[in-house]
């Protein structure tokens, strides 16, 4: 067992770092203020010129669609291991994945045309998403249905002669908002009286399709998160090609279980990341206050918090590495259980963290002139995205009482939802 990390990605965490002392951190007010502004100006949902401008220095870098293993289109992709610190560095800054190519939701998106699509549906859409030219959102998760179970998905896509129609309203589809999505990964039923995993199926859908209406943005405790956005999108006989459908009726179940482990180290990663910068800001607050006549990191309570904070960045760490190192040797299937174990673990872990940050900031930690309360929101989201805790702690608990009985079990299916 080896805890260190190889030479290349040492190599590639120094180069990572030095772009973001030297890009990222220095432009971090820029961006948002460029937010504002275009606000301000009566239309929040375009392209960010910093994002833009930072792009080409990426790549040029070499630091260039890091997320996508095993493909001759990215040769430059890493394993899930190797990729997880240079993600979890990307993960302080809130923009910095999307400099990088490697911002959800089109990292899943783009691992799902790669291992799922035909050719000419890389060619159309991976390609421009592998260059940074397009965007790309997800639509699974509906207003009228519990989503955190695949199988309830109500949106109909049914067969007509040479194309599938698709019916169906969804929301919280993240990256719908920004004009340059170009693309949607659709999921739907094809067939309400196949099994209950065979019903469901995905298919491309352009996002200028005729019949498509993206009805508003949704806020995330207050933020629009534009020019990203999550938006409610409703489709009316949105009619697209039988070649549209990834691998055939019935498969949407499979897709999404193979297009959520590696979705799920990303944001684990990026979390481990913010929560880093959390207790950075916490102890330089600490050390630079003083009440009551002395300063506030002598006392005995935040000693506790901060040895607490750096215990469970560590265990958190450790668990999505593990979770990493078993689905590049072993596979999704098998690392079902710790896949579902870092969900719950990192944005639990997080949450605490950055609480004690923003009480060590005061007043101060939950406005606009510290990252700690818009970090915080993000991460008390996670919590639903990609499948709420109960549900993870659920199937983690199956797959546990399975261990100790010697009666046939079913199958345990991990939990499948909107897909970041």
């Amino acid at each position: 067992m080896n805890f260190d990390y190889t030479d290349k990605v040492k190599q590639l965490q120094e180069r990572l770092l030095d772009f973001m002392d030297k890009h990222i951190y220095p432009n971090e007010a820029r961006f948002f203020a460029e937010i504002e502004e275009n606000r301000a100006k009566g239309n929040p949902w375009v392209p960010t010129k910093i994002v833009e401008e930072l792009k080409p220095l990426a790549r040029k870098a070499g630091l260039w669609n890091l997320f996508l293993p095993h493909s001759h289109r990215a040769p430059e992709g890493l394993s899930n291991l190797e990729y997880a610190p240079l993600c979890e560095i990307m993960g302080r800054v809130p923009f910095a994945a999307e400099v990088f190519n490697c911002s959800a939701p089109d990292t899943g998106n783009m691992e799902t045309f790669e291992r799922y699509a035909s050719e000419e549906l890389k060619d159309r859409w991976l390609e421009p998403l592998l260059r940074g030219e397009i965007r790309s959102a997800f639509l699974m998760t509906e207003p009228e249905v519990a989503s955190s179970d695949a199988t309830n998905v109500q949106c109909r896509i049914e067969r007509d002669g040479d194309h599938y129609v698709i019916n169906g309203r969804k929301w919280w589809s993240s990256g719908a908002g920004d004009p340059r999505c170009a693309v949607y990964i659709v999921m739907g039923k094809t067939d309400p009286e196949a099994p209950r995993h065979s019903q469901q199926s995905m298919i491309i859908v352009p996002s200028n399709t005729p019949g498509i209406t993206v009805v508003r943005p949704l806020t995330v405790f207050g933020y629009d998160d534009a020019p990203h956005g999550h938006m409610e999108v409703v489709l009316k006989n949105v009619r697209v090609p039988v070649e549209n459908m990834l691998l055939g009726e019935g498969r949407g179940f499979e897709i999404a279980q193979g297009r959520l482990g590696p979705g799920r180290i990303h944001h684990c990663m990026r979390t481990i990341g913010a929560t880093e910068r959390a207790l950075e800001l916490m102890c330089k607050r600490l050390n630079s206050r003083v009440a009551f006549g002395k300063p506030i990191s002598s006392q005995g309570v935040w000693h506790e918090r901060i040895a607490e904070s750096r215990m469970l960045i560590e265990q958190a760490r450790l668990m999505t590495l593990k979770a990493a190192y078993m689905m590049d040797t072993v596979g999704n299937k098998i690392a079902k259980a710790e896949i579902a174990m870092i969900k719950v673990i990192a944005p639990n872990m997080a949450l605490k963290v950055m609480d004690w940050a923003i009480q060590a900031h005061g007043a101060g930690g939950v406005s606009g002139d510290f990252p700690l309360a818009y970090a915080y929101v993000h991460q008390r989201t996670l919590r639903f995205a990609d499948g709420p805790d109960e549900v993870h702690r659920n199937a983690i608990a199956k797959l546990e009482l399975a261990r100790h009985i010697t009666l046939a079990t079913r199958e345990v299916d991990m939990p499948i939802t909107r897909g970041c």
